[in-house]
């Protein structure tokens, strides 16, 4: 049976893609979040296409983890990140400095049976109320051999007058701690799961090192199987290939961190582009199926980059 995807758009809201008519993801494109978690749009609930849950929302220990979400912890004197700011004087403190990823229109929504595609201009607020970013984001959604891929760019142009450094808790002095960029957050259930990268797979002693890609394998509670996430960083991204901030003991995560231990110095009218894809698969993964789960997604970003 031909899988079709499929589109039910909330309008003001959110989008939600589905396949064969199970939800895929939400995308929130409006989110209503307290100022402390950094509001800004988000991909949740993320499922496989046989409809297990891969992503989590809120969790207790880090209210600002949704999902999939591109965050900046380090943007300047600002957290588009959400919670607390590190710096080696007072280590984590929190600061009036969350600011906020502001919905301003959809410009695009395209869905036939083997794509769906959208556009979204944003607006960044800081905190105190300074306009410092506009944002031309778009998402498109393919179907590839072994599961769903979801092709992720963003371009952000600096409308302020200063130039930005782009940092991370790292460039402030945190060792190790790089994160930013485009971020998930596994289920609770994948803790302890095996992280995968081109250089073989393994846990927590895998972060910061630099990959073209990485990702996550982790099993579910209740149901005896396991479900793998996929991020190839784009080769023509500033920073490639980058380093990863990837987690497994304390809980799932991946994010490819161009910013993880230098600085990016984003000049006012300057605008920088980062595109990525996200590989979604049933079943847990192997060296050998990562590197394939891995061709896969470089290939969606390819075909992505051709049809703009």
């Amino acid at each position: 049976m031909t899988t079709i995807l499929g589109c039910n758009h909330a309008v003001g809201r959110s989008i939600q893609v589905t396949a064969g008519g199970t939800e895929l993801f939400t995308y929130v494109y409006a989110a209503t979040d307290p100022q402390l978690e950094s509001p800004r749009p988000y991909i949740h609930p993320l499922r496989t296409l046989d409809g297990d849950l891969v992503s989590v929302f809120r969790p207790h220990d880090h209210v600002w983890h949704k999902g999939i979400t591109w965050s900046l912890p380090h943007f300047g004197h600002e957290n588009f990140w959400g919670g607390s700011t590190f710096s080696l004087e007072h280590g984590y403190k929190q600061l009036d400095n969350n600011g906020s990823m502001d919905h301003e229109k959809i410009t695009a929504l395209d869905v036939a049976d083997d794509l769906v595609a959208f556009r979204h201009e944003l607006s960044w607020h800081t905190q105190a109320g300074a306009h410092v970013v506009d944002e031309d984001r778009s998402l498109e959604v393919r179907l590839v051999d072994d599961g769903w891929v979801l092709l992720y760019r963003t371009a952000m142009k600096n409308v302020s007058d200063e130039t930005v450094q782009i940092g991370s808790p790292t460039t402030a002095g945190r060792e190790n701690a790089g994160y930013g960029g485009l971020f998930w957050r596994g289920p609770r259930s994948f803790t302890g799961g095996t992280v995968l990268a081109p250089q073989g797979s393994g846990g927590d002693e895998l972060r910061g090192q630099k990959a073209a890609w990485m990702g996550f394998s982790g099993k579910h509670d209740t149901t005896d199987r396991a479900s793998t996430v996929l991020f190839v960083d784009a080769g023509e991204n500033p920073r490639h290939p980058p380093q990863w901030f990837v987690r497994s003991e304390d809980f799932a995560a991946v994010c490819p961190a161009p910013f993880f231990s230098e600085e990016l110095p984003f000049e006012p009218g300057s605008t920088l582009t980062f595109r990525y894809a996200v590989l979604i698969a049933d079943g847990a993964s192997d060296d050998d199926r990562a590197a394939s789960l891995a061709v896969q997604a470089q290939k969606a970003l390819v075909s992505g980059e051709a049809t703009g």
